[in-house]
Order: structure tokens, then C-alpha cells, then sequence
């Protein structure tokens, strides 16, 4: 029951006080899936273990994957934490790096410089290339933090052709054109073994990401992104949290780009163009920024893109795909990914914002036990603060 009183300064009395009928209404149930349910979610969560685990072992599997397309595989897994370390500064700050590359290469020419001259076991290069990768980011963002948008975009892309053009051509610390040899670690020799290694490091940047959004430091970026005037009204440091950004995402990258090169049998400076900057960004944009999943699976198929070898597997092959690009319309597999990525990107912005992420959120949270609704995750405009000009 509830009662409205008499105005102040005047005694309520029983004629003086309303009576209101009190309405309860149903509680509103809570969604739990049926057992049968429980049961589908749980074939589809094995059937993503069995892709990811049992497939690259050749486990319980129909096919018979080889060194190279383990290789593949390995080159998946560095791109997602590449692709999740570029979502800290994108999606995280609205703030884009187009070169990124130079991080990758000097986290990987840093691990193998200390293997290969220094005899520096793996586990302690790849911390170390961590930390260079992380110095390196702080000393560019200390510089350029006064400039925003799209002049610390060009900065970002200028110390990339600096990186390309000097620091990878010093003979003693990268090998020139000849590159640098690197062997995977101790028990972790064969391809397999090795992808299985990435795949520890996948969960741990998955962890340390997901970590960091839940803390203040995190919360505190995510505000940068919709308005960095708002945000320093309220007490935020733009330029020290953004200086955060840039070199945990200059970690993440140079540890990726430490596990790429034990993952190569040999690295060279020409591996880490510009035009593999493009693609970090591209497959981030298109995976869905803010969104892990997304991104994870964004940068899986760009990696797998990557000299065409998406196109060669059984799949493709059964109907000709690499026939008709190379011999059919002239197209290079090698050149797919420039030429794909963009349309796809067109894609992301005009039909689906959210990207990937928008397009597996129904299935995502129908994974998680949530009820099965289309419209999860749907993005109607695409943020302009995402990228700040």
C-alpha cells in the first residue's frame, strides 16, 4: 500500500490521505536454456575446441595438415594478438597507428639479435623484446602527444618508413637482406608444439586485455574515446592514459612480433612493409572494434589470407578459387589480401559497423547461454570518435 501526504505545514488527516491500490506486477522470468539447449551449446563449444586444438594436432580430424600449413596457423595466432593490441589504440582511444609494423619487426629482430648473437635463451627474449617494444612506444608517444587524429597518424606512419629505411637496414642487428635465422625453443621444435605455444600467449594477452578494461586505467581510456574534453573535465589525464595505450599496445606488438620470429625459419627486413601495416588495420576495423571476438576472428582470416593460402585449402580449391583469381582475372594470390581487405572494409562501414563482432553476436550469446535474438549486437552508425581527425 502507498499514501500521498498533505502538503507540509498542514497535519494529514485520514480524509487528507490517498489511498492508492498497490499493483504488483509478474517478475519478469529469467531466460534459462532447456536441456536440449545446454546440449547444442555445449556440441558448438566442442566443435570450436576440436577446430582450434584437435585440427592444427591432427587429432580426431580428417585432414592432414603439414608443416606449412601449420606455419599458417602460427601466423594466425600472432596476427590476433597484433590485431588485439592495435584494438587497445583504436578501439580502446580512438587513436590509429599506421605504423605498427615497425614495432612487430623490431619486437622480432629484437628476440633474434639476443638468440641468435647474444645466446639468449627464448624465455627471456621475449620479455625482453617486450620491454623494448614497450619503451620504444613510450619514447614515440611522449613526442607526438600533443599532436591528435590524423597528425599522430602520420607521425606513427613516418617513424614507420624511418624504422623500414634505417633501423632495419643495420646489418648487425637485423642481417640485411640476408636476415636472421632463428630457432622455436626447447621442446617446442615442431610446428605443432609451436602453435600450441602462440596459443599460451593468445590467452594471455586475451587475459591481460580483458583484464585491463575492468580497471580504472581501463574505464579511463574507453572515456578518451568519446570525448577527451569530457574526460580531462572529469579529472582524466589524456595524455598519460593515452601514453598507456600506446606502449601496452607497443608490448602486445613486440611480443607478437618476438613469437614470429621463432615461428619463421628466416626473417628479413621485407617482411615488415608498410602494406602489412595496412592489413592491421583493416583486419582490426573489419573484425569490430571493442569487440574481442571480432577481432580474433578478423585477424584470423587476414593471417590465413596471406600469400594466398586461404584460397589453396580443400574448400576453396574444390571449386577452382585460385584458378580464377590468378589465371581468370590476373589477380596474385600474394596481392588478395590489399585488394579484399579494402571491399571488405567498405563492407564493415556501410552495412555492418560493428563488423564481425556485430555479425557472430547473436551466436556468441546464444553460446553463452543467453537467449538466441538477431538483433544482438547491432550497430546502426559508424562512431566518427572511433578514428579522430
Amino acid at each position: 500500500m502507498s499514501a500521498v501526504q498533505a502538503s507540509p505545514g498542514k497535519e494529514a488527516s485520514a480524509e487528507s490521505t490517498l489511498v492508492l491500490p498497490s499493483v504488483v506486477g509478474k517478475p519478469k522470468s529469467r531466460f534459462r536454456p532447456t536441456t536440449a539447449g545446454w546440449f547444442a551449446r555445449g556440441l558448438a563449444w566442442a566443435a570450436l575446441a576440436w577446430f582450434v586444438f584437435a585440427v592444427p594436432g591432427n587429432f580426431l580430424s580428417p585432414f592432414d595438415l603439414h608443416g606449412e600449413d601449420i606455419g599458417h596457423l602460427i601466423t594466425a595466432a600472432v596476427f590476433v594478438i597484433i590485431g588485439l593490441s592495435l584494438n587497445i589504440l583504436i578501439g580502446y582511444t580512438g587513436t590509429i597507428s599506421l605504423g605498427h609494423q615497425a614495432f612487430v619487426g623490431i619486437g622480432a629482430f629484437m628476440a633474434a639479435y639476443m638468440e641468435v648473437d647474444l645466446g639468449i635463451d627464448f624465455w627471456f627474449a621475449v620479455p625482453i623484446a617486450a620491454i623494448v617494444g614497450g619503451v620504444q612506444a613510450a619514447v614515440l608517444g611522449a613526442i607526438s602527444l600533443r599532436l591528435t587524429g590524423l597528425y599522430f597518424a602520420l607521425v606513427t606512419f613516418a617513424y614507420g618508413v624511418f624504422t623500414e629505411e634505417s633501423i632495419f637496414g643495420i646489418i648487425g642487428f637485423t642481417g640485411g637482406d640476408a636476415g636472421k635465422a632463428v630457432t622455436r625453443p626447447m621442446g617446442f621444435q615442431s610446428p605443432t608444439a609451436y602453435y600450441y605455444l602462440c596459443l599460451g600467449f593468445v590467452v594471455v594477452v586475451l587475459w591481460l586485455d580483458w583484464r585491463l578494461t575492468r580497471t580504472k586505467g581501463g574505464r579511463a581510456l574507453q572515456a578518451l574515446r568519446e570525448n577527451p574534453r569530457v574526460a580531462s573535465s572529469y579529472g582524466i589525464n589524456v595524455k598519460a592514459y593515452t601514453l598507456l595505450a600506446f606502449v601496452t599496445s607497443g608490448v602486445f606488438a613486440a611480443v607478437a612480433g618476438a613469437l614470429f620470429a621463432h615461428g619463421k625459419d628466416l626473417i628479413v627486413p621485407q617482411n615488415f612493409g608498410f602494406e602489412l601495416a595496412l592489413s592491421f588495420i583493416l583486419m582490426t576495423v573489419v573484425g569490430g572494434l571493442r569487440n574481442r571476438a571480432g577481432v580474433v576472428i578478423g585477424s584470423v582470416f587476414f593471417a590465413l589470407m596471406e600469400g594466398g593460402w586461404l584460397f589453396k585449402t580443400w574448400l576453396f580449391d574444390t571449386v577452382g578459387v585460385d584458378w580464377l583469381l590468378e589465371d581468370g582475372i590476373g589477380l596474385p594470390l600474394s596481392f588478395v589480401p590489399l585488394v579484399l581487405g579494402p571491399i571488405l572494409l567498405i563492407l564493415t562501414l556501410t552495412t555492418h559497423p560493428g563488423g564481425i563482432g556485430q555479425q557472430i553476436a547473436p551466436i556468441k550469446e546464444w553460446m553463452l547461454g543467453r537467449k538466441f535474438d538477431i538483433h544482438t549486437g547491432k550497430v546502426r552508425d559508424v562512431e566518427v570518435t572511433d578514428v579522430r581527425a
